[in-house]
């Protein structure tokens, strides 16, 4: 694959963007990837340079139908046709690393492909044109290839909306109720701007919704790797659950060091019971827990999933009785 460019967090004010210039898209929860189509050879590539052909056959089906060549870059997302929305990156997680996955996990797990840019067209790289001029090229050539391929399917392929905006309010008010469309914000990004690999400042950034907090309690610690394999650096956390407490999630960023070699003399101080690498301890510590998402899994005792969980404050003014409750982690999904 080409190398991707990635938008940095936006951290300028509004005023300093001419909002004519820039477009906006709904920053979906998947996996980035792109899609290379070169003399009836695909390759499926993430981000992470991994190639997944095998698990998308149905998505290499849908490609070897079109007649144009071309290397498309988007996003790898759980979506069936009849939704309006895409499903949470738990359901994709069912789908990832699967070898051939069979008819019934097609259709009950229905891959789509979201594009975002036009990078190559008939052996011609588009990289060194303007996003504007590559948005009116993958627009058109979509169009064409919506019309011209048999497929009854061909909308596991879509073609990222862009979002029309009134001001720069409108934008924030956008990306405040980006959950409602099972989204983490927007991207905005620069309609001059040539695709270039990493982070270009100035080009493109993610507007992200402000994540999710719950306070829990320290159940347990794990010995971390590499240089911190002498200190407790990954951390099981609790909430109430009537007057018991129920793991829900799994952290280890967040704190600086100073803090990590702090709580890693109070693990080894109150130490409940060891197992392997791992220690349950009192449950005397408070912590924020912030997250992206939330939703229901059985594949977890608590009963919930968390997306990308992280400590974001050690809650040193709270005991215990103050923690959350898996109601109000449940209020959090009705909200989202």
């Amino acid at each position: 694959p080409y190398p991707f460019q990635l938008a940095n967090t936006l951290d300028i004010p509004f005023k300093n963007l001419c909002l004519n210039d820039h477009q906006f898209e709904w920053k979906y929860d998947g996996i980035r990837g792109q899609i290379i189509k070169r003399s009836n050879n695909i390759s499926i590539w993430t981000r992470g340079e991994e190639l997944v052909n095998n698990s998308f056959p149905e998505l290499v089906s849908l490609i070897s139908m079109i007649k144009d060549d071309f290397v498309i870059d988007g996003e790898i997302l759980i979506w069936d046709s009849k939704s309006k929305f895409p499903d949470n990156f738990g359901s994709l997680q069912k789908r990832l690393r699967r070898n051939s996955p069979s008819n019934k996990i097609q259709k009950d797990l229905p891959i789509s492909f979201l594009i975002y840019d036009l990078l190559e067209l008939n052996g011609k790289d588009l990289r060194g044109n303007i996003l504007s001029l590559r948005r009116d090229q993958l627009e058109k050539s979509y169009s064409i290839w919506k019309e011209k391929t048999s497929d009854p399917y061909f909308d596991k392929l879509r073609l990222i909306n862009l979002i029309n905006v009134l001001n720069w309010e409108d934008v924030e008010n956008k990306k405040n109720n980006s959950r409602n469309f099972n989204t983490e914000g927007l991207v905005i990004k620069n309609k001059n701007s040539k695709y270039l690999p990493g982070r270009k400042k100035g080009n493109w950034w993610k507007y992200k919704v402000d994540p999710m907090q719950l306070d829990a309690v320290l159940v347990y610690a794990k010995v971390g790797t590499g240089k911190r394999a002498d200190l407790y650096t990954d951390y099981s956390f609790a909430l109430w659950n009537d007057k018991e407490l129920t793991k829900f999630a799994s952290a280890y960023s967040g704190l600086n060091n100073e803090e990590i070699k702090e709580l890693d003399k109070w693990i080894r101080k109150n130490t409940i019971t060891k197992f392997g690498p791992v220690r349950s301890v009192k449950p005397l510590l408070v912590f924020e827990i912030s997250f992206e998402n939330i939703q229901f899994s059985t594949r977890h005792k608590s009963g919930i999933a968390v997306r990308f969980p992280r400590i974001t404050k050690w809650r040193k003014d709270k005991n215990i009785y103050d923690a959350d409750s898996m109601e109000n982690a449940y209020k959090l999904m009705i909200k989202k």
